[in-house]
């Protein structure tokens, strides 16, 4: 089983912006953290970052390989019908997740375009919400081809 993990923008600059918002730990630390839960839930995945929306478009077209999508589309989340459009364009479940809680934050943070199309959404557990993400993923993966 592959799951495919999307980060969007800023996220690369994890561990060195808005530490009170978004933690310490870098976008590597997370990676790793999900490589070694990948090995013990025998999963493969695929990690990828993008500043850029028709990247992340491109990518989320291009996943009918993969059994789920975890992503954390960043600010796109409240902006961008193109991600949504895509996602809802192909057939693997999606979950969204973000490391703070979206709906403590700004009010214009408060609406997600992505949560309507996706399977569920994960917020506000820090780093967690990759680890709790990619599980759910892998769940919701396995109950669509019928093995647990």
């Amino acid at each position: 089983m592959k799951i495919l993990i999307i980060n969007g923008p800023n996220l690369n600059l994890l561990g060195t912006r808005e530490s009170d918002v978004y933690g310490t730990k870098t976008l590597e630390d997370i990676n790793e953290s999900l490589k070694r839960l990948a090995l013990e839930l025998g999963v493969e995945i695929d990690i990828r970052q993008s500043n850029h929306e028709g990247g992340i478009v491109d990518l989320i077209q291009k996943a009918k390989d993969y059994a789920a999508l975890v992503i954390n589309p960043a600010a796109y989340t409240h902006t961008s019908i193109a991600i949504r459009d895509a996602i809802a364009a192909v057939d693997i479940p999606a979950v969204e997740i973000h490391l703070s809680n979206i709906y403590k934050r700004e009010e214009f943070r408060h609406k997600s375009l992505i949560s309507p199309v996706a399977y569920g959404q994960i917020s506000g557990f820090g780093p967690e919400s990759y680890i709790l993400g990619l599980r759910a993923a892998v769940s919701i993966a396995n109950a669509k081809k019928g093995t647990s």
